[in-house]
């Protein structure tokens, strides 16, 4: 547990290293008129702050800088979102929010350019539905005997209707028993897995009870075909290149890397959404080592009460938290009240 005092110094070392990105000394921290302690009692906290894994010193310098658990707890217990953070930004976001955008994917494209113009950060945002839509039914109905009907039906209520080939020799028997077995097994199972997990999880039990399964499985690929490239949206991702923390060209390249494949962000992103609201993951709290240094805050926004997308913002973890909360609180909230303008 930290002391009052020790809470304090904390949070100071963590606002001022967020603007200047330098190791910060006690004699520093003594000048700000909010402190009240003097450098040489400072500098004693600060030992005991690192000594306890809040503060780190980076090679040979007098001053310090926060490690991981330290903006953990600057995040968890200090951070204060006061009325003057990202007034600004947020004002920009709601005069966009104040025009009538008609099409959903050019609001999101939006979003992303004026998140990543407002912060010094990536901004990513995953389009309705991406991670959280699973399948609840799926029906074939024939039209005849070389065509049917494949009828979708998600957790969300959204039906998506696909006229398929029925693959030559194969009575419609064996198609019922596709389907029954395809509903059992794979029922609450995001459409974006959902392929995966049929070829994968699936194809070898098929194997033991209908005769060709392998047609039945070609001729459902158009079904759960899932554009995952136009429904993810990036903006400012050369930002990472301004950040002094990386400097170094093979740690750039390997976030530049993941940011440029879309399977790679979706797997960044799983798992944020569980609980909605804001979440924060802080350094090594990411699941992927590329992004390792950095921290990942992520909202959601819904349309009653069922999760549609998430907004992400992507830096160092020297980053303004307050800041970005602020204006992801903001702006999860101005998209769910746009969805049901929208859909209402």
């Amino acid at each position: 547990m930290l002391t009052e005092r020790q809470r304090h110094i904390l949070s100071a070392i963590v606002d001022d290293y967020i603007r200047s990105a330098e190791p910060i000394g006690s004699r520093s921290i003594s000048k700000r008129g909010n402190v009240g302690f003097s450098p040489a009692t400072i500098r004693n906290e600060m030992s005991d702050l690192e000594e306890m894994g809040f503060l780190e010193q980076p090679h040979t310098s007098a001053g310090r800088i926060p490690s991981h658990k330290g903006y953990r707890y600057y995040v968890d217990h200090l951070m204060a979102l006061g009325a003057q953070e990202a007034g600004e930004e947020v004002d920009v976001m709601k005069r966009f929010f104040a025009e009538r955008m008609q099409e959903m994917e050019r609001v999101i494209q939006q979003v992303a350019l004026i998140l990543s113009q407002v912060t010094p950060y990536t901004s990513i945002v995953m389009g309705p539905e991406m991670l959280t839509t699973t399948l609840k039914h799926l029906q074939i109905v024939p039209l005849n005997e070389r065509t049917a009907v494949a009828i979708v039906v998600t957790n969300t209520g959204q039906v998506e209707n696909k006229t398929v080939t029925i693959p030559e020799g194969i009575p419609m028997s064996e198609i019922e028993k596709f389907v029954n077995l395809l509903n059992a097994r794979l029922k609450n199972v995001p459409l974006l897995h959902f392929k995966s997990k049929l070829y994968t999880e699936i194809a070898s039990e098929m194997s033991r009870y209908l005769s060709g399964y392998e047609e039945l499985l070609i001729m459902l690929d158009s079904v759960f075909e899932r554009d995952e490239e136009e429904r993810v949206f990036l903006g400012g991702t050369t930002n990472m290149l301004t950040q002094p923390e990386f400097k170094d060209v093979d740690k750039v390249k390997s976030i530049l890397d993941l940011l440029s494949e879309t399977p790679k962000i979706i797997q960044l992103f799983e798992g944020t959404d569980a609980a909605g609201g804001i979440q924060v993951r802080i350094g090594s709290e990411n699941k992927m080592e590329a992004v390792n240094d950095c921290s990942l805050i992520t909202a959601t926004y819904s349309l009653e009460g069922q999760l549609l997308g998430t907004i992400g913002i992507l830096g160092p973890t020297r980053m303004d938290y307050a800041k970005v909360i602020k204006l992801l609180d903001h702006l999860s909230k101005d998209m769910t009240q746009l969805m049901e303008r929208w859909y209402k």
